[in-house]
């Protein structure tokens, strides 16, 4: 796709809701005090918010679109759009954007369907939402983003357990009809890294067995069985730090724009080192590049959404911004967005 431009809509709001639970890598798995630090520091990861049992990807995200429905005063009948973007949704099928269209009381004139994206999921969810409101003559958009991801790992697996948090997020996107109303896109994809993340079984490729459910040893403090996430941390980083940078550019060039022209760079929270990497190879300074890694982790596609809310809030709300957001992981799949905002809703994170 490459380059994508859309007209005439705006952000209206974004909301962010985060699991109670509380869970420090300091007290991660039998590792010495002295491999725990070196964690911590390439990680840059110190606490992670965790899900209680049976609370979900679209509970998180349903807390956040009731409170942003009732920050911005939307009916609920005037919502045509609701996407929800998760690799951990609540069932196989039916899509988990239908269940929420229900729950919310959104209309039945309201298009609903899910994406199955991580990392970039968010750019990717703006990208469609835009696509879908400029066919309409008017409209109003939920974007939901967010995902469970410490359901997926193993906690006998210091290369994923330590890095995942999970979080949900609103956005709420609406159609304005003015020129001057832009967001631009740079979307990539490549499947041939599609192993780099992922969960091996339980798909229709390779289906649940016995075997699946067997814990297997890699290596020191990495156990895990066939249905947890996979993830190859040098191929993961190599992918990163080699597209990352140069899908920024070109979208910064295809506007004429340089770093300077840009307020905030919210990129995927991936981990201290893939993200300071990418940061230096663009020569952008830390006061521009928001992290909510320490507090947080990788909270997978909800990251970019959760890193607004709980960096720049005060400063969204009252101020026009312009924003590049990057998401890259998973896939492999990554994009970036330049947009321009003009004050919008943003209450504090919400916890529950």
């Amino acid at each position: 796709m490459g380059i994508a431009i859309s007209t005439g809509t705006r952000i209206a709001g974004i909301t962010a809701t985060v699991p109670s639970r509380s869970v420090s890598n300091r007290e991660f798995g039998n590792l010495t005090d002295q491999e725990r630090d070196l964690m911590i520091k390439t990680l840059g990861i110190e606490n992670r918010r965790i899900a209680e049992d049976g609370q979900s990807a679209s509970d998180l995200c349903f807390i956040a679109a009731e409170r942003l429905l009732d920050e911005l005063d939307w009916q609920k009948n005037d919502i045509d759009v609701l996407i929800f973007v998760t690799q951990t949704p609540d069932y196989i099928t039916p899509a988990t954007s239908i269940i929420l269209q229900d729950r919310l009381g959104l209309p039945h004139s309201c298009l609903a369907f899910d994406i199955n994206l991580g990392c970039s999921g968010y750019i990717y969810g703006i990208s469609v939402v835009n696509g879908l409101l400029n066919q309409l003559r008017s409209g109003k958009a939920l974007l939901l983003v967010g995902d469970v991801s410490s359901y997926c790992v193993s906690e006998k697996d210091k290369s994923t357990a330590p890095l995942f948090g999970d979080a949900g997020s609103a956005t709420a996107i609406e159609k304005t009809g003015r020129e001057e109303d832009r967001m631009v896109f740079n979307l990539q994809s490549d499947g041939c890294g599609y192993d780099h993340i992922m969960i091996k079984d339980g798909g229709m490729r390779h289906p649940v067995t016995e075997e699946s459910l067997q814990d297997k040893e890699y290596d020191k403090n990495v156990c895990r069985n066939d249905l947890h996430l996979i993830l190859n941390g040098i191929d993961v980083f190599n992918f990163s730090i080699r597209e990352v940078p140069g899908n920024v550019r070109t979208l910064l060039q295809e506007e004429s724009l340089t770093t300077d022209d840009v307020d905030y760079f919210i990129f995927h929270q991936a981990n201290k080192l893939i993200n300071d990497t990418v940061r230096k190879k663009l020569h952008l300074p830390e006061e521009k590049v928001p992290s909510t890694l320490e507090e947080f982790g990788n909270t997978s596609s909800a990251t970019i959404p959760l890193t607004i809310v709980n960096t720049l809030a005060d400063i969204v709300r009252e101020q026009e911004t312009q924003m590049l957001m990057a998401g890259f992981g998973v896939g492999l799949s990554w994009g970036s967005a330049l947009v321009k905002t003009d004050g919008f809703v943003c209450p504090p994170v919400i916890e529950t």
